[in-house]
C-alpha cells in the first residue's frame, strides 16, 4: 500500500529538516527523486546518503527560489534528469518575522517571492507535462498558522494561506486530468531549529498540544507519501493538518 515504485518526484528545500524527511519517505516507497535546494554541498551529501540507503540513483538540482530564472528552469531540469514528472512537493519556505508596524517591504517581498510566487511558478510549469500524462500529484507544505494566524508573522501567514487557496483553485482546474493538488499543514515539528529552544520554551509549546509533544519530520513525510500515492487518487483540494491536535481545523 502507498507504493511509489516507478514514480518520480521533485522536492524543494530537500536538505532541510522537514524536506529531508519528506524525501526519505518518498524514496522509501520507491520513488526516484530530484532534490532541490540552494546549498549544493548539502544537497550532494544528502543525495549520496539516499542513494546508499534506497538506491534509484537520485539527483540533485541546485536552485535559488528567489531567482525567477532558476525557478522557471527547475521543472524542465527535473524532467531532463528523471525522464518524467509525477510528483511535485513544494516544501521550501522562509520566515522574516516582524510585527506588522515594523515589517519592512523587503521582509514581505522575500517571503512572498520564495513561499508563494515560486510555488505558483513550479505548479504552473508542472501542470503541462502532468496533463499530457493524465496523472500527477502536487503537494504543498503550508502551516497551521496559515489557518490560525500568528502574531509577528503577517507575511508568513499570508504566504501559507495563499498557498492553500491557490492549491484549491488549481485542484479544480486539473481534477479531470487525473491530477490531485493538496496541502500538508504541519504544526510544531521537532527540527534543528526547535532544538535551539530552551526546555521552558519547549514545555510551553507542548502544553498547547493535546498530544503533549512536537511532531517528527517522519509524520510529515508519511502524510506526503500518502497524498502522492495511487490510493489518494480521490483526494484533492484538501489540507491534511498534522499538528497533534493543537488546532482542530475543519476547513
Amino acid at each position: 500500500m502507498f507504493s511509489l515504485e516507478g514514480m518520480t518526484a521533485l522536492v524543494t528545500g530537500a536538505s532541510g529538516g522537514i524536506g529531508s524527511s519528506i524525501a526519505r519517505s518518498l524514496a522509501a516507497q520507491g520513488a526516484r527523486l530530484a532534490l532541490s535546494g540552494s546549498n549544493g554541498d548539502k544537497l550532494r551529501a544528502f543525495r549520496e546518503e539516499l542513494n546508499a540507503e534506497f538506491g534509484h540513483d537520485h539527483v540533485e538540482i541546485t536552485c535559488n527560489l528567489s531567482d525567477t530564472t532558476q525557478v522557471e528552469e527547475l521543472i524542465p531540469a527535473t524532467i531532463d534528469s528523471l525522464g518524467r514528472m509525477d510528483i511535485l512537493v513544494n516544501n521550501a519556505g522562509v520566515t522574516r518575522d516582524n510585527l506588522a508596524m515594523r515589517m519592512k517591504d523587503e521582509e514581505w517581498d522575500q517571503v512572498m517571492k520564495i513561499n508563494l510566487e515560486s510555488s505558483f511558478r513550479l505548479m504552473r510549469a508542472a501542470a503541462r507535462p502532468m496533463m499530457k500524462a493524465r496523472f500527477g500529484r502536487i503537494i504543498s507544505i503550508t502551516s497551521v498558522v496559515g489557518a490560525t494566524g500568528n502574531p509577528g508573522q503577517m507575511n508568513y501567514v499570508a504566504s501559507k494561506a495563499g498557498l492553500t487557496g491557490m492549491s484549491k483553485a488549481l485542484a479544480q482546474e486539473l481534477a479531470s486530468r487525473g491530477i490531485t493538488v493538496n496541502c500538508v499543514a504541519p504544526g510544531f515539528i521537532r527540527t534543528a531549529m526547535t532544538e535551539q529552544l530552551t526546555d521552558d520554551q519547549k514545555a510551553t509549546i507542548n502544553a498547547r498540544i493535546p498530544m503533549a509533544k512536537m511532531g517528527e519530520g517522519t509524520d510529515i513525510g508519511a502524510a506526503v507519501a500518502y497524498l502522492a500515492s495511487q490510493e489518494a487518487g480521490y483526494v484533492t483540494g484538501q489540507t491534511l493538518h498534522v499538528n497533534g491536535g493543537m488546532a482542530m481545523v475543519s476547513a
